[in-house]
């Protein structure tokens, strides 16, 4: 049976919008309102809270398990049971985001293979070209390219790859290839980028290392998009291999300066720090981890 004084806790701490704000209405210690959520969390074994330093939101079980907690304290058996039948039937709404790139050439695959296994989780994504917070906007997970900074975040490595500087043979024919990173100034970059035009690329052959800051003539958000762009001839670039793939095995790209190589690239799957993971989500998390390195085994590195 739930602890009904655990309960009461946590309805006064969702309704007063912090633990510090309910331990003063309750006139308790902070540290005991805290170790109180934590053992109902535990004893439920379910996360109710999600929260940061600043803010505080509730999951989906812990937007239930409140309307249970504020109707009466007789009711905690109803709470218990409510948790173990959405565990059993192994639903709730996932909440990704990722950046377009990732977006575009992992979750397609992904999700045709998962949602026939798991018919009623329901899948929301969000696609933003900028670092989403996990709690204020609501997301259960992140595909985020590394290095990370966020220390609260919990981190799995999924993917180690490297882009690919390509072009059309076309474009080969009437411009050149180039030979050295200094060379691409000479040509018309097509670039992953959007707003802010002008970047830098790394280039490394053996153990020298030159950097290069390009201006491109195309711009695009989306690689798809401009593997497309750049298998027209409309410039030399570098994309991922994703993206690259199909242009490379219909020939209507080629890589060039294959001495020079781009600097390579670790992609996360990224979660907020907790003790408790939603069974869902977790189950998708095992699924991502196993399966995407599975879909892309032999990735440039």
């Amino acid at each position: 049976m739930s602890d009904l004084n655990a309960l009461l806790i946590y309805a006064k701490v969702v309704d007063a919008g912090s633990f510090s704000k309910a331990s003063k209405i309750m006139g308790m210690p902070i540290s005991t309102v805290s170790r109180k959520i934590a053992e109902l969390e535990n004893q439920l074994g379910v996360r109710l809270l999600v929260r940061s330093t600043r803010r505080m939101r509730l999951t989906d079980i812990g937007q239930e398990v409140l309307e249970q907690a504020r109707r009466s304290s007789e009711v905690s058996d109803t709470i218990e049971d409510l948790v173990k039948s959405r565990d059993s039937r192994i639903q709730g709404n996932l909440r990704l985001t990722a950046s377009p790139g990732v977006s575009e050439c992992i979750i397609p695959p992904l999700l045709r293979e998962f949602q026939p296994l798991y018919p009623d989780i329901r899948v929301n994504i969000l696609i933003a070209d900028r670092r989403v917070d996990l709690i204020a906007e609501g997301a259960d997970l992140a595909f985020r390219l590394g290095p990370l900074a966020d220390s609260t975040l919990v981190a799995k490595q999924i993917l180690h790859y490297r882009h690919l500087l390509v072009a059309s043979p076309q474009y080969i024919e009437k411009f050149g290839a180039p030979k050295t990173p200094e060379d691409l100034l000479n040509h018309r970059y097509a670039a992953f980028a959007f707003g802010s035009r002008e970047s830098s690329r790394i280039f490394t052959k053996g153990n020298s290392e030159k950097t290069i800051t390009v201006d491109p003539h195309l711009a695009m958000n989306g690689y798809p998009g401009l593997g497309k762009a750049i298998a027209a001839g409309l410039g030399v670039g570098d994309i991922t291999p994703f993206a690259a793939a199909y242009h490379l095995e219909k020939n209507e790209i080629v890589e060039v300066m294959t001495d020079w190589k781009l600097p390579p690239v670790d992609m996360y799957l990224v979660h907020i720090g907790n003790r408790h993971v939603p069974k869902h989500v977790q189950i998708f998390m095992d699924f991502a981890t196993k399966r995407i390195p599975e879909i892309y085994p032999d990735l440039p590195c």
